[in-house]
């Protein structure tokens, strides 16, 4: 089992930028993906990112392509999430989950265990 704690969230103002951080403890990251979701007040969860067990794969959300970036550190059992130019429309409570693949994929089936989330409050 491995177990996932997201930490960097907080209150930002629009066009800001924000890093989130996850880290692994437990049977980590072997040699699996590992992707980001939000979900917004009211909204389902939705795909953000996802990375390859060596980074050189990487899968965006269209609606955070250029301003988001996600990145590991597979020596630190760390998976972090890039926020620049941060929109009001980018407050949510962000997950990081662990993939039952090395795909980078984009549904939630797709990914076996998640953190309890960080919240991300973007103010206009």
């Amino acid at each position: 089992q491995v177990q996932l704690v997201e930490s960097g969230g907080g209150l930002v103002q629009a066009g800001g930028s924000l890093r989130l951080s996850c880290t692994a403890s437990g049977r980590t990251f072997s040699n699996l993906a590992m992707g980001w979701f939000r979900q917004a007040p009211g909204e389902d969860r939705e795909f953000v990112a996802a990375i390859s067990w060596s980074g050189g794969r990487t899968n965006y959300a269209d609606s955070v392509k250029g301003r988001f970036t996600i990145s590991r550190d597979n020596a630190k059992n760390t998976l972090y999430l890039q926020m620049n130019t941060l929109k009001p429309e980018d407050t949510a409570i962000y997950y990081c989950a662990r993939g039952s693949t090395m795909s980078v994929l984009t549904a939630e089936s797709a990914y076996s265990s998640w953190g309890q989330g960080t919240q991300v409050t973007v103010s206009s």
